[in-house]
């Protein structure tokens, strides 16, 4: 298993079990991702479509906010983190 695929099965994993996740945690989490997908951006040569530029937006507006979100708004942002994450891996895979 690939590190982007045990990150994204981590993150899937945490969506799951919101209720049991710090804040640290969370905000960790929300970080790794963003630094995930600039990363993979830059590797696929993406440009900066909307969705994948709106999606580090939500991600880092989430993370200055993960201590007043909701467990469904951190479920929803951590599944949003992990599905880019996930269409980044396949375009990079197509790539390679």
């Amino acid at each position: 298993m690939s590190l982007t695929t045990a990150f994204i099965a981590e993150l899937i994993r945490a969506a799951n079990e919101v209720e049991r996740l710090t804040y640290y945690q969370i905000s960790r989490l929300l970080d790794r991702s963003v630094d995930t997908i600039r990363d993979m951006r830059r590797q696929t040569a993406i440009a900066s479509g909307h969705r994948a530029r709106d999606v580090v937006i939500d991600l880092q507006l989430a993370l200055a906010r993960a201590r007043d979100l909701s467990p469904a708004e951190t479920r929803d942002v951590l599944l949003d983190a992990a599905d880019i994450i996930r269409t980044l891996k396949i375009a990079l895979d197509g790539i390679t």
